[in-house]
């Protein structure tokens, strides 16, 4: 996945209406609920979703905080920050917010309760700063998320990895010309190394036919 801010502005741009339709079609809301469950979040917490897109997590985590508490959407695409800003305005929220800004180096100086990032670091050429950048925000005890897709290792999903490659390979921004799902997956694999490393509790699980793992970290108190 080639790194080039300019380039992953105008593909995310472009296709901002169907990649939300895709972040909320049937079965995917189940793996966003199971993120932000991996938070840990009670009522007055305060939570920033890196790499926030159209705000398809907004709905989870504002449950969870409740109108006590308080959500920051990051994200650099004006597209997707504009589907975002309808999705609050449609649903009233006051307690929920927006910043156009690279999730590498997000606007935020902390203590916040948790920080989410679904579908993002596997972006990022190195994802190890930005997540250690992320942790840096948390409170003590505070968490962090980090929800990703790879090839599955399951031999029932075998015949389906070489279309998940062409997904990969089509959601993508860049011009195509080497496969981006090794580099997708190592930096995946970066982003939870980050994880462990700066977090003594954190764990994983592996769902949707191991198409999808979920990292999380909590900081020391």
């Amino acid at each position: 996945m080639p790194n080039d801010v300019g380039a992953t502005q105008a593909f995310y741009g472009r296709w901002a209406r169907a990649y939300d339709w895709l972040a909320t079609a049937p079965g995917v809301e189940s793996w966003r609920e199971q993120a932000a469950d991996a938070l840990d979040l009670e009522a007055g917490d305060t939570v920033v979703e890196m790499g926030c897109g159209t705000g398809a997590n907004f709905s989870n985590l504002r449950e969870r905080v409740g109108a006590e508490g308080r959500i920051v959407g990051v994200d650099l695409t004006r597209g997707m920050l504009r589907r975002a800003g309808e999705r609050i305005d449609r649903a009233g929220w006051e307690n929920v917010h927006l910043a156009r800004a690279d999730a590498r180096r997000p606007p935020v100086e902390g203590p916040v309760d948790a920080v989410l990032a679904t579908f993002v670091v596997g972006m990022f050429a190195d994802p190890r700063p930005a997540v250690e950048r992320w942790i840096d925000t948390l409170a003590p005890g505070g968490r962090i998320a980090l929800l990703n897709a790879g090839r599955s290792r399951r031999r029932v999903a075998a015949p389906f990895n070489l279309g998940f490659r062409a997904f990969v390979r089509l959601a993508a921004p860049g011009d195509g010309r080497i496969s981006p799902t090794a580099s997708l997956e190592q930096r995946v694999t970066t982003a939870r190394d980050a994880v462990y490393s700066n977090c003594p509790e954190h764990g994983f699980e592996e769902f949707g036919l191991g198409y999808l793992g979920l990292a999380w970290g909590e900081r020391p108190e």
